[in-house]
């Protein structure tokens, strides 16, 4: 599923091509891609005909854009969407779900929602031009400069969950994905399994620091394309995925001390990392049945 830096390559794309479009027509080929709208797919087409695109956002890996009614097009890419700027006469894409005519951003051209998995989704979000409704509970990410570092590892520090779950938690840090939880880990030399409440502060504000290093580099990088299916609005794949030292990296030796990379289950997905930089957290042993309390 793309993470924070591919839907960020999308944001800045829509940002570069489509301000101040407006919105001329809409086609839903496809149902489910607006199924969370409960105008329906008539609905939905009819309320963004003739409105204008006024801004590009993101939270998170949401995206939305702002339009000139204070409404906004809200944006999910799930684990296969595209956002694709067209030709309005280049050839429909295989997996094409929804498409939107615009007129006056540079050229006339088409807003292109594919997908082929179709986990992800188009919906409006009524007055959500600053900030949807529907999003507003996500926590910010790492690279917003309003996010709260103190908060953050006040709250990890009081958390018995391990970490690789708590940077996966999008109430406490929106956009870290399971790619880059693992390589924010690994260059912090940290257990997933490491509760958070046996963290030094110290050692969660690195992590942190580590996450945005390691998120900024793969936005410089157009971000981490292991398949065909994330691209940014041009179709261009990124390359982050060739700097990548432990997720993925099974068997292969961790560039810091050469012992194989490790892959174990993790919340139905898998989690890399070395079992020598990053040591398994000791189990806490049980209290003596002399010192329990009555």
């Amino acid at each position: 599923m793309p993470e924070l830096p591919e839907v960020e390559v999308v944001r800045a794309g829509l940002e570069r091509h489509v301000l101040g479009a407006r919105i001329t027509r809409v086609d839903v080929l496809h149902p489910r891609p607006v199924r969370r709208d409960p105008r329906g797919p008539e609905g939905f087409a009819g309320a963004l005909a003739g409105r204008r695109i006024a801004a590009a956002r993101r939270r998170g890996k949401y995206l939305w854009l702002p339009l000139d009614n204070g409404d906004a097009l809200l944006a999910h890419l799930g684990m296969s969407g595209q956002m694709l700027v067209q030709p309005q006469d280049a050839p429909a894409e295989r997996h094409l779900r929804v498409r939107l005519v615009l007129e006056g951003a540079a050229e006339d051209r088409e807003l292109r929602f594919v997908d082929q998995r179709m986990f992800g989704g188009l919906s409006i979000s009524a007055g959500g031009a600053d900030l949807p409704a529907e999003i507003a509970h996500i926590a910010r990410d790492p690279l917003d400069p309003e996010f709260d570092d103190d908060l953050f590892v006040a709250r990890v520090r009081k958390r018995s969950s391990g970490v690789k779950r708590l940077l996966l938690d999008q109430g406490l840090v929106s956009g870290v994905g399971n790619i880059y939880a693992d390589e924010s880990l690994w260059r912090a030399g940290l257990h997933g399994e490491r509760p958070g409440e046996r963290l030094t502060g110290a050692q969660v504000r690195a992590l942190l620091g580590h996450a945005r290093e390691v998120m900024g580099e793969a936005l410089r990088q157009g971000g981490t394309s292991f398949d065909a299916l994330y691209v940014n609005v041009n179709g261009e794949s990124g390359y982050f995925d060739r700097s990548l030292h432990a997720y993925g990296r099974q068997d292969q030796p961790c560039d810091r001390c050469g012992t194989p990379i490790k892959r174990v289950a993790f919340m139905n997905r898998s989690s890399y990392f070395c079992p020598k930089c990053q040591p398994a957290p000791r189990r806490r042993r049980p209290p003596l049945a002399g010192n329990t309390p009555d």
